[in-house]
């Protein structure tokens, strides 16, 4: 079984609107932590729903002052559902699965979390650590919809990546025991000058716990 990723809460709210026409096709969006800041470019071609909809709770200021609260070596870091005092936060309704989109689960991309229910996915959001073929979807089953990809500062993920972890009661378990805080997620317009992409970093090591892991989890309340 694969350690899975990516349970978060699900609610009933207004469906999302899609991306207004002119806009950019690949938007990018800096992600500032208590860790450094890394940015992300996202794909309203493949992914036009996760992607619109990851970009309006960028604008609704949702992500700001929220945690990274699930993090697993050599697998994900989690953020975008809980507030620094540990309590959930509450997203719009959640949209469509568009994980049969052509887009992979491989290390620095980005995905949307959501819980066994595959269509649950809402404002929680994932980067991948390593490649995660095992959350992509299969004939017999959805997957988990990659919507962009990390295109500078995958050393930030990688640093929150190595943090000791915990389980509290609150959320559950892999969370930092020093908090990431996302400070900010705000979308870089076209006069903002785009950071030079980096080489593809050396993948870590994945621990043996997660080697030949293939499917996620069953959900456990709703939590993480």
């Amino acid at each position: 079984m694969l350690r899975t990723v990516l349970l978060v809460c699900t609610a009933l709210v207004p469906a999302l609107v899609l991306a207004q026409a002119g806009s950019s096709l690949t938007p990018r969006v800096q992600i500032d932590t208590s860790q450094g800041s890394f940015v992300v470019e996202l794909d309203t071609v493949r992914a036009p729903l996760s992607a619109e909809n990851f970009l309006r709770y960028v604008r609704d200021g949702y992500y700001d002052g929220t945690l990274f609260h699930r993090v697993i070596a050599g697998f994900v870091v989690q953020g975008g559902g809980f507030s620094t005092d540990l309590t959930p936060r509450q997203p719009r309704a959640p949209i469509p699965n568009e994980s049969g989109n052509g887009l992979s689960n491989r290390r620095g991309t980005l995905g949307l979390a959501r819980t066994e229910s595959p269509h649950s996915g809402a404002a929680q959001f994932y980067v991948n650590l390593a490649d995660n073929a095992g959350l992509d979807p299969l004939p017999s089953r959805w997957g988990f919809a990659v919507f962009g990809r990390v295109v500078s500062g995958m050393e930030t993920v990688d640093r929150i990546a190595y943090l000791p972890t915990a389980s509290l009661p609150a959320i559950g378990p892999d969370v930092p025991l020093q908090p990431v805080l996302l400070q900010r997620a705000f979308v870089l317009d076209a006069a903002t000058p785009v950071p030079a992409e980096q080489p593809p970093a050396v993948e870590p090591p994945v621990p043996p716990a997660a080697e030949g892991a293939s499917e996620p989890p069953p959900e456990t309340d709703g939590r993480p």
